[in-house]
């Protein structure tokens, strides 16, 4: 059977799945996903909900939007309808849901007391160009306050640059896979030709097979890289940290409610992704090039916002793959 390890472990006592080819990919059916995840319900429409007590999960037949409670994420693959039944491509079971709705079966998720903070950008590269300030300057703010917020929590922090000063991306996979028990958060502000562009989105190191977010695919995309290995651990912490800066973002009853628009959890082939061998995600915390989000970027209370839940995304993190 093509499921994986973990999947296949527990699927021994007789769950059949119900599989069909598509254009040399293997995919699963909706149906089969309720049933071997023991939702409650399934609902057919122009989005297909699954539904059970502590999750809402919601898909749109020929697109590659996912949501879980609330949660955007980016599908490798479209979901297909044929004639009334509804299939999610087998990397998307393996590499997404699975270890976003059971983080403990993670195998390659470790107990980790080190957090590799990476400020993007830095010295000679100004990184995205802001009205109020250019992004190697807010990603170093932000590094900064989540380090003291981990330290104060008894995590050690290794930052590849706590200075104006620039450090290669070689460099950057050089620091990080010195340590073998921590996971590593890179952090980044977005820029665009569309002064309109808005949001947060977060990157994870695409599965073998899948291509870089927004290119076609290459002969490359099928070669395993080191970051592949933390493929499932890798989407968990990216599910932390998304879910938490929007939580701490976009809340109502927040005083300090930035109303940001959510551009959902997404597959990249970004250097500092594909040759860390630790969990690795790439974080965008705003667009500067949108005058209206890089006021709010500016402001003491958003990067205070920003950094607390960044900081709390790893005691989550830690938390869903340790809990037994």
């Amino acid at each position: 059977m093509w499921l994986g390890a973990s999947i296949v472990s527990e699927a021994n006592n007789g769950f059949k799945w119900e599989t069909k080819e598509f254009n040399g990919l293997d995919y699963v059916t909706l149906r089969s996903i309720k049933e071997f995840y023991y939702f409650d319900d399934i609902r057919y429409g122009s989005v297909i909900t699954l539904e059970k007590t502590d999750v809402k999960m919601e898909v749109r037949p020929g697109s590659q939007q996912c949501r879980m409670n609330g949660v955007l994420f980016v599908l490798s693959h479209k979901v297909i309808d044929q004639n009334g039944r509804y299939f999610l491509s087998k990397t998307d079971l393996i590499k997404l849901v699975n270890p976003v709705l059971r983080p403990t079966h993670i195998h390659s998720a470790r107990v980790f007391g080190i957090v590799v903070i990476d400020a993007g950008h830095g010295g000679k590269d100004p990184g995205s160009l802001g009205p109020y300030d250019n992004e190697k300057v807010y990603t170093l703010k932000i590094a900064r306050l989540v380090r003291d917020i981990l330290q104060s929590k008894g995590y050690r922090v290794v930052m590849t640059r706590d200075s104006d000063v620039f450090v290669s991306l070689a460099n950057r996979v050089n620091i990080a896979n010195k340590y073998k028990n921590a996971i590593f958060i890179s952090i980044h502000f977005n820029s665009s030709d569309n002064a309109g562009a808005s949001g947060i989105e977060t990157f994870t190191i695409s599965p073998v097979g899948v291509p870089h977010m927004g290119r076609g695919v290459r002969a490359g995309d099928f070669q395993t890289v080191p970051g592949n290995v933390m493929d499932s651990a890798s989407i968990m912490l990216a599910t932390a940290v998304h879910s938490r800066s929007l939580l701490y973002l976009s809340n109502d009853r927040s005083r300090n409610n930035f109303r940001m628009n959510d551009r959902g959890i997404k597959r990249a082939r970004f250097d500092v992704l594909t040759g860390i061998k630790i969990p690795a995600i790439l974080f965008e915390g705003g667009f500067l090039s949108n005058r209206v989000e890089a006021r709010k970027v500016h402001t003491p209370a958003y990067q205070q916002a920003l950094a607390d839940a960044i900081a709390r995304a790893v005691d989550v993190y830690r938390t869903s793959i340790t809990r037994r």
